[in-house]
Formats: structure tokens, C-alpha cells, sequence
């Protein structure tokens, strides 16, 4: 299976319907009967999509059909003609479907233990409070807010519920990415001397949500520019205490009008090392390369769901493929269950903000140079 790309599969297309089908279609069965629960019979924990777009298709549901510790229990869409499939095909019942008008009856169903919101950015804080008042533990894709004064809400209706927070960064889960971090944090090659991250692709429909700044919060860099701010942090294990960043040239107005179209930005470590990064809408790479003393080491496909492929100056990476996803949800469901947090926290979503906020800022003042708070 190749990488969806995500101008052709946004993660919620709901938005011009979602209103009118709310409005009196309560198409979820009302609570006439107990809510069955997935704990007492299997263990395992249930959760709930919010958003039926492509990714909850393509990937996460899918990826709870292999999981070990938790099960699609429920979903939240806003097309009612979407939830017979889903019904069928992942035995999802009645009393758990809903729609974005009766969402907050998700709080009686005792079967639903975890909501992942998976709507546009602009939706996250919404339903994430909303989960959180409605007592269930939230995973939120990323990025995990449009600033980190969003994230900073949610974090603390999460902490006010008692609930548990985690971002949707599934690169934490996958064997290539974590071969990056293991060769980095352990300096297996040395001390870093130079990184790099990128991840850039074309975009297409020129009215899709992702080239709204209202619903985006940005361009690129909010969508898969992201995955490079990660990357540089968790290959060297260090955060950065400043950044620059410069806009790309512009070429298409039109289309770009309300976010950039593609831009790069300069971490500076602690220790001196500058990671240098870069996202765009107009070109296609994916990568993470690492110089250290006594050797390189690098993804030349980082970030895909599939195709990853990696090496060292000593020979390639050989990892057999597997759905992060999967490894992620069961992590989630397993922390809840062992009383732990996640390793991929609201606060880490924040953090990411933070350095987003940053980097914005500093495009905006011609690559001023921001001194990140720790």
C-alpha cells in the first residue's frame, strides 16, 4: 500500500454537510439498551474515530483489526451513509455511532474507553475538550493544536477530567525511525555533527481545507513539517533553545493565498548543532540524514505508512514493515491500563507548538532569530 497523499485524501470532508445532517438526525440508536462492553469480555479497551475520512479508512481502522489491546467500539462521522461499511465491516453497534450534534452522549457508553480525534486541525481543541468533559482518554492527530495556547486548554481539560492526552505521532512507534533515535541518542556514530530533515510534497485540489489557514493553521509545516521538527529532536535527543526560519519563494498566489507554500527553518541545540529542516507544497522529498564523527546514518523515505527505507555508512537498515499505528493505540491502551503516560504526551504536543509558534514568527520578521523558553 503507498503513502495516501494528502491532498487526495483529507481526513474529514464533512464540513459543508456535517451541519445540515446533525441538525434533528439522531442517527445513532438511543441508549434503549445497556452499551455492551469490550473490557469484560475480551480486555481489550474500546475506541472511538471522530472523522471517517481517509485516514481513519485507510489506516486506522484497519489497524485496530490488529491490535492486541484495544478495538474499534465507536464512531463519530457526519455521513450517514458512511456507517453501514463501517458497521459491517468492523461490528461497530448501534449504540455506537454518533454523529457531531449528539457526540457528548458518547460519556454514557461505558464500551468506549479511548476518542481519536481525526478532523481538521482547527476541530482538535473542540473535540478534545469535549471527550475529555465526556470522562473518555483522548488521542488527537497531529498537529496537536493551531498554537500552543490550544494545546495548553486541552491539556488542562484533560488534566481537569483525570483523563489521559497523547498525540498521534506514529513515527515513535515504527522499527526505521526508532533505529534513528537508537543510533542518535546512544551515539552509536559519535556526537552529531550535522542533521537534516525534510518532508515536502505537491498538493493538489486547490479548495481542500489544507490551504485554509482558518482550519489549517498553516501550510506545510503544520501538515507534514511537522514530522521533520520530530525527526530532528528525537534522532538527536536534544531540544532546541533557538530557532530562525525563511518563507520559500511563492509562485502560485491563488492557491496559496492564506498559508506558504514552502520554507525551511534552523535548529540550534544545545551543545551547538544546527538540524536544519524543511517542509513544502510544491516539491516531494522525505527524508532524515545524520553526519556523527565516525559515520552517517539516514532515512531516504521517513515518514511514509509504507516503503520506508533506511542505512548507515555501514550497510542498510533491514526492518521488517509493520503498522505503527497498531503499536501506537496498544501503547496508549496499555498506559492507560499501567497507569503511565504516554511518551507521546499532550505536553510533547504542545512543545511542538511552541516551536511551530516560533518559527512563524520568525518568517513573518524575516528570519529573526527566536530564543525558544525550555
Amino acid at each position: 500500500m503507498k503513502i495516501q497523499s494528502p491532498n487526495k485524501s483529507p481526513r474529514r470532508t464533512f464540513i459543508k454537510t456535517a451541519g445540515v445532517l446533525a441538525l434533528g438526525m439522531p442517527y445513532i440508536i438511543g441508549c434503549k439498551t445497556k452499551p455492551e462492553t469490550t473490557k469484560t469480555k475480551d480486555g481489550k479497551l474500546g475506541i472511538a474515530l471522530v472523522g471517517l475520512g481517509n485516514y481513519s479508512k485507510g489506516q486506522l481502522g484497519p489497524a485496530l483489526l490488529q491490535t492486541e489491546h484495544c478495538k474499534l467500539a465507536g464512531i463519530v462521522t457526519g455521513t450517514p451513509s458512511k456507517i453501514p461499511e463501517w458497521q459491517e465491516k468492523y461490528a461497530v453497534p448501534d449504540t455506537g455511532v454518533y454523529n457531531y450534534e449528539n457526540f457528548d452522549e458518547i460519556a454514557k457508553n461505558k464500551a468506549i474507553d479511548i476518542v481519536y480525534v481525526v478532523l481538521p486541525n482547527s476541530m482538535h481543541e473542540e473535540y478534545v475538550i469535549r471527550a475529555a468533559k465526556a470522562g473518555k482518554h483522548v488521542i488527537t492527530e497531529k498537529p496537536m493544536g493551531l498554537n500552543a495556547a490550544s494545546c495548553q486548554r486541552m491539556i488542562d481539560a484533560c488534566d481537569k477530567a483525570g483523563v489521559k492526552l497523547a498525540v498521534g505521532y506514529r513515527c515513535h512507534f515504527e522499527p526505521f525511525n526508532k533505529e534513528m533515535m537508537r543510533l542518535g541518542q546512544n551515539k552509536v556514530y559519535g556526537e552529531i555533527k550535522a542533521i537534516e530533515s525534510g518532508f515536502g510534497f505537491t498538493i493538489g485540489d486547490p479548495t481542500q481545507w489544507r490551504l485554509k489557514k482558518e482550519m489549517a493553521g498553516g501550510g506545510p509545516l503544520m501538515d507534514v513539517g511537522i514530522y521533520s521538527i520530530q525527526a530532528l529532536c528525537y534522532t538527536t535527543g536534544m531540544l532546541p533553545v533557538a530557532l530562525t526560519a525563511i518563507e520559500g519563494k511563492k509562485t502560485d498566489f491563488q492557491k496559496f493565498s492564506s498559508v506558504e507554500q514552502s520554507l525551511s527553518w534552523e535548529f540550534e541545540f544545545p551543545n551547538g548543532l544546527i538540524g536544519k529542516g524543511k517542509s513544502a507544497y510544491d516539491q516531494n522529498y522525505n527524508f532524515v540524514h545524520a553526519d556523527a564523527e565516525k559515520g552517517w546514518f539516514e532515512l531516504t523515505s521517513a515518514f511514509g505508512y509504507d516503503g520506508l527505507k533506511g542505512a548507515t555508512s555501514d550497510g542498510p537498515m533491514t526492518f521488517s514493515q509493520t503498522r505503527e499505528q497498531s503499536a501506537h493505540m496498544d501503547d496508549f491502551s496499555m498506559a492507560i491500563k499501567d497507569r503511565r503516560p504516554s511518551p507521546v504526551s499532550g505536553q510533547m504536543g504542545k512543545r511542538d507548538l511552541t516551536y511551530i509558534d516560533a518559527i512563524f514568527e520568525s518568517m513573518e520578521n524575516g528570519g529573526k532569530r527566536m530564543v525558544l523558553k525550555s
